[in-house]
């Protein structure tokens, strides 16, 4: 029978990480310095520093569950945290759009299809969604998440993510090392854990290398640094006014 962590071990192992563990920041930096000396497109110069760094995010994540010897207890098909608001800034809505125009024909068409339903049957219940100042409402991602809106990026056909490898990094970052149950019986579980510190190293890279860009003087399909400073839900980033 599977042994899942207790609330209460959970809680020790995390306090126990913030006294042993440090964050390898020169991983985040060595990619974007990587691709900063590349003679290739700055689009492509983009995409693969993006992905790059949400891959290393993920990477920092499995060292420390080693450190600690944790394994997650999250599984393909549970999606119960799939149905937070995901915020994010401009820069990294257009990563996104740009690294999905990059999919095989048939996984846009797929993408497509998805994101039209997806919209004709949310629209009236996002618009009121939108009614919650995320950044003014200290109780934005209960009140978001008790409407059980999914989020635009989940097929809940099969529960599954349609972009899981370039995911944000609220979504990369929420583990569950407890009974999954506790995710399935409550809303926002306390059992669960939140990586998302590990965004000051992410953004931290990915506005070294924009800047680097910038003093260049191509920046490429990003409008830097105004895009940094626009942050939205995700799901309005993705809307057919968006999209056009």
């Amino acid at each position: 029978m599977e042994q899942f962590l207790s609330y209460k071990e959970i809680q020790a192992k995390c306090e126990h990480l913030n006294t042993i563990y440090e964050i390898d920041e020169e991983k985040f930096y060595e990619v974007v310095e990587h691709w900063a000396d590349q003679e290739t497109a700055i689009e492509t110069k983009l995409l693969a520093s993006f992905s790059g760094l949400l891959q290393v995010v993920s990477n920092e994540i499995v060292r420390m569950e080693d450190v600690l010897d944790m394994k997650p207890s999250c599984r393909m098909g549970c999606a119960f945290c799939c149905y937070f608001p995901i915020i994010v800034n401009e820069m990294e809505a257009k990563l996104m759009k740009k690294a999905i125009e990059e999919f095989p024909e048939d996984r846009r068409g797929r993408m497509r299809e998805h994101l039209a339903g997806y919209y004709d049957k949310y629209g009236d219940r996002l618009e009121q969604l939108n009614g919650i100042d995320f950044a003014a409402d200290q109780d934005f991602k209960k009140k978001y998440i008790t409407s059980q809106v999914p989020c635009v990026m989940l097929d809940t056909k099969t529960n599954q993510c349609m972009a899981y490898e370039i995911r944000p990094i609220p979504c990369r970052t929420y583990m569950n090392y407890a009974d999954p149950k506790v995710c399935e019986e409550n809303n926002m579980p306390k059992e669960t854990v939140s990586f998302e510190f590990l965004y000051e190293q992410y953004m931290g890279a990915l506005n070294e290398f924009l800047q680097f860009l910038y003093e260049g003087g191509d920046t490429g399909f990003i409008d830097y640094p105004n895009d940094v400073y626009k942050t939205d839900y995700l799901v309005n980033w993705f809307s057919p006014k968006e999209l056009r």
